[in-house]
C-alpha cells in the first residue's frame, strides 16, 4: 500500500492541550500514588523493599536504554521506516536523565542490597578481596555517575539535534547523528553490560555469566518495544500521526518485537545450557537458587510467559496489524520483562519466594513510582513537541512503509 508524499494536516502533529493536561495530570498521580506505596513498602519491610525498588528502578532503567538502543540504531541503519517511531522512542529515553535521581535510594539501600561484598564478611572472603579492585564502593557509585553521565549525553545530543531540525529543517543534522550513532553504539553497548555486571549481577558476587550483559539488553530492547507499539497504537487511535505511522508501521513494530523475544529466549538458553552442561558449583548455584520453593513456579512462569506464549501470540500476521491484540501482547511482555528482573533480583533478598499478599505490596511500592516517572517523562515530552520530526528528510520514505 503506498502513501501520498504530501504532509500531513497541521492538527494531527500536536496533542492539544487539553490531551496534554489529561496525560501530564494522569502520569503525575501515579506518580503520587507510587511515593504513597514506596513510603508503605519502607515502613513495612525496609530490607524487602530495597530488592523491591532495585527492580523497579531496573525495570524503568532498562526500558529507557531499549529507547536509546532504538533511537542509535535507526540512525546507524540510515532507516527510513521509522521516523515517527524514533521521536517516541526519544521520549523513553529521555527517561534515562532522570534515572539517576531514581538511583539516590539504590545507593542509600547499598549496604542492603550488596551486603556480600560492602559488607565486613568480605574482608574473610578470599574471592571477593580478589574482586574488591572492582567490586568496592567507592568506584561503584563512581562508575554508576560514569554511566548516566554517558546515557544522559547520548539522549541530550539526538534529541537536541532532532529538534533542532523540526525548526531549521536543515538535512546536515540528520547527517551528523549518522556519524554520531557509530561510536555511539560501542559506549552503549559497554556502559549497558558494565551496568547490568554492577547492579544486577553483583547481587551474589560468586556468581558470574559472560553473557549477562546481553541478557539484560535482549529485555530491554523488547519492553522498549513494547512501550513503542503502546504508545503507537495510542497516538494512532487518537486520530493522529497521519501517513507518518500506520497500519504498516504497527506491523513492523510487531515484527520487531516478536523478534527481539526470540533473541530473548535464545540468549537465556544460551546462559542456562552453558551452566548446565559444564556443571561447576560455583555456577549451577543460580539456577539451584530459582528452582527452590516458590522459585520454581516463577521460573515456569518465564519460560512460558517470555517466550512460549508471545512466541505463539505474536506469530500471526494478523496479531500485529489488529492494535488490541498488539497492545495486549505487548502489555504482555512488559509484565514479564518485570518478572524477569525480579527473579533476577529477589531471590538474593528472598530465598523462598514468598507470595503473600503483604510482601507482594512491598513489592508493588517499589514498581509504581518508577512507572509513574516513565509516564510523566513520556507525557511531558509529548505534551511539548511534534508528534514525529516533521521536517525530516526522509518523511516521503516513511510514508511508503509497507509489508507484502
Amino acid at each position: 500500500m503506498a502513501h501520498s508524499s504530501s504532509e500531513p494536516r497541521h492538527d494531527t502533529t500536536h496533542l492539544s492541550p487539553e490531551q496534554g493536561k489529561r496525560l501530564i495530570g494522569l502520569a503525575g498521580a501515579i506518580v503520587v500514588v507510587g511515593l504513597g506505596l514506596a513510603a508503605f513498602g519502607y515502613f513495612s519491610d525496609h530490607e524487602r523493599f530495597a530488592f523491591s525498588y532495585l527492580t523497579g528502578f531496573a525495570w524503568v532503567t532498562t526500558i529507557g536504554l531499549g529507547g536509546l538502543f532504538f533511537v542509535i540504531l535507526q540512525h546507524l541503519t540510515k532507516a527510513g521506516w521509522s521516523v515517527a517511531a524514533r521521536r517516541h522512542m526519544e521520549w523513553v529515553s529521555m527517561v534515562l536523565p532522570v534515572c539517576a535521581l531514581l538511583f539516590l535510594p539504590v545507593i542509600f539501600f547499598s549496604h542492603t542490597l550488596y551486603h556480600h561484598w560492602m559488607g565486613e564478611q568480605a574482608l574473610s572472603d578470599a574471592l571477593l578481596q580478589k574482586k574488591a579492585a572492582w567490586l568496592n564502593p567507592n568506584f561503584f557509585y563512581g562508575r554508576a555517575g560514569f554511566y548516566f553521565l554517558a546515557w544522559t549525553f547520548l539522549v541530550w545530543y539526538f534529541a537536541k539535534n532532532s529538534l533542532e531540525q523540526d525548526r531549521t529543517g536543515e538535512a546536515r543534522l540528520t547527517a551528523r547523528m549518522q556519524i554520531a550513532s557509530a561510536p555511539a553504539t560501542p559506549v552503549f553497548a559497554l556502559t549497558l553490560t558494565f551496568a547490568g555486571f554492577d547492579w544486577l549481577m553483583s547481587l551474589d558476587p560468586h556468581w558470574y555469566s559472560t553473557i549477562y550483559g546481553v541478557y539484560v539488553f535482549a529485555g530491554s530492547v523488547t519492553s522498549s518495544l513494547s512501550v513503542l507499539a503502546l504508545v503507537t497504537i495510542a497516538l494512532q487511535r487518537s486520530g493522529l500521526l497521519q501517513k507518518v505511522s500506520t497500519v504498516e508501521h504497527q506491523h513492523d513494530i510487531g515484527k520487531l518485537l516478536f523478534g527481539f523475544t526470540i533473541f530473548w529466549a535464545y540468549i537465556a538458553f544460551s546462559q542456562f545450557i552453558l551452566i548446565w552442561y559444564a556443571n561447576i558449583p560455583e555456577e549451577t548455584i543460580f539456577y539451584i537458587d530459582r528452582w527452590e520453593g516458590n522459585w520454581r513456579m516463577i521460573s515456569l512462569l518465564l519460560l512460558v510467559g517470555h517466550f512460549i506464549l508471545p512466541f505463539l501470540y505474536l506469530l500471526p500476521r494478523t496479531v500485529k496489524r489488529n492494535p488490541i491484540a498488539l497492545g495486549a501482547g505487548a502489555v504482555l511482555m512488559l509484565f514479564m520483562h518485570y518478572v524477569d528482573l525480579y527473579w533476577l533480583v529477589m531471590p538474593t533478598g528472598d530465598p523462598h519466594a514468598s507470595l503473600a499478599p503483604a510482601t507482594l505490596l512491598v513489592d508493588l511500592g517499589g514498581l509504581v513510582l518508577p512507572i509513574g516517572v516513565l509516564l510523566l517523562v513520556i507525557a511531558l515530552r509529548a505534551a511539548k513537541g511534534p508528534l514525529f520530526p516533521i521536517k525530516d528528510p526522509r518523511l516521503a520514505e516513511t510514508y511508503k512503509a509497507e509489508n507484502l
